[in-house]
């Protein structure tokens, strides 16, 4: 069982030639609104993955935008019993996506402040259990779940996304840390001119996998004392925007399922190949089959 403690956001999405630069305005080629944050995005994930997942988080009280923010959650059969509805508003995220896939994103907590470890029962936490978080909810509660799942002997996947200063004790608590390059290096607060591979190393331990993903040169990761690579199937990018979201969500329904870890960063890897090849944070996501063809098609 998945349990993901994590963020519910209304994404604003704008297509443009190009990412605007500081003070420009820019015409863009189109806008929608779609269902995003982080934690949603990755229960959806696990879930069209084959995992069975429950959703804990907090989201406003104005109908029209928790509708879209649930919709797909509701359609793929996410048990949402743990999402509470909160006086304020739904958070939001502001996308602006170019031409090539490239994506900045400015996201708006809202609801997701009032979210609390309390809401996920003892009951959810033993060691058949998997704890997935990031990084959009408050990072004290964060860590108090982190804490008590793994003293219930429940394994702690978290997506240290987006990158922000850490509780300290957090990172003890932890069984696989999911980062990107940026959020590695930041995390690890050494030299810029480290590799991939050493910052990697530093940041694992005994009791800690560390994965970091490489865009288009597919994902690093420090598992048992050994540092190996994925790498990724060339691809013409359409949307890069949920692409990490696809990853980690595939990535703890492979180790939810007992695949070996190896197996697991080459199902996550598939994962995120696929988000790149369609638009939208959660329409792009794919399901158990599409990924169980791409890991064929995975360099070795």
């Amino acid at each position: 069982m998945i349990v993901v403690f994590g963020s519910i956001n209304v994404d604003f999405v704008a297509r443009v030639e190009r990412l605007p630069q500081p003070g420009e305005t820019l015409v863009g080629r189109s806008f929608a609104m779609l269902p995003g944050g982080k934690g949603a995005n990755q229960a959806l994930a696990a879930r069209r993955a084959g995992g069975d997942v429950t959703l804990f988080g907090c989201i406003g009280r104005d109908e029209a935008m928790y509708s879209i923010a649930l919709r797909a959650l509701v359609r793929d059969g996410v048990d949402l019993t743990g999402i509470h509805k909160v006086d304020a508003a739904s958070g939001v995220a502001l996308i602006h996506v170019d031409r090539r896939g490239e994506n900045c994103i400015t996201v708006v907590a809202g609801a997701n402040a009032d979210a609390r470890a309390t809401q996920v029962p003892d009951a959810m936490l033993s060691d058949e259990t998997i704890v997935l978080m990031q990084l959009e909810l408050p990072g004290d509660e964060v860590a108090a779940l982190a804490n008590r799942a793994r003293s219930r002997g429940a394994r702690v996947i978290l997506n240290a996304a987006p990158f922000v200063a850490l509780p300290a004790a957090l990172l003890d608590d932890v069984d696989v840390l999911v980062v990107n390059e940026s959020e590695a290096r930041g995390l690890a607060r050494g030299t810029g001119d480290e590799s991939m591979a050493d910052v990697c190393r530093r940041l694992a331990t005994p009791m800690r996998s560390v994965v970091a993903t490489l865009g288009a040169s597919g994902a690093l990761y420090a598992h048992a004392n050994d540092v190996r690579i994925q790498a990724a199937p060339a691809i013409d990018v359409v949307d890069s925007v949920g692409a990490g979201d696809a990853f980690t969500g595939a990535l703890a329904v492979a180790l939810d399922r007992g695949d070996a870890f190896a197996d697991a960063i080459r199902q996550a890897v598939a994962a995120g190949t696929l988000a790149c090849l369609a638009t939208g944070a959660q329409d792009s996501l794919p399901t158990r089959a599409a990924i169980d063809r791409a890991v064929g098609t995975l360099p070795a």
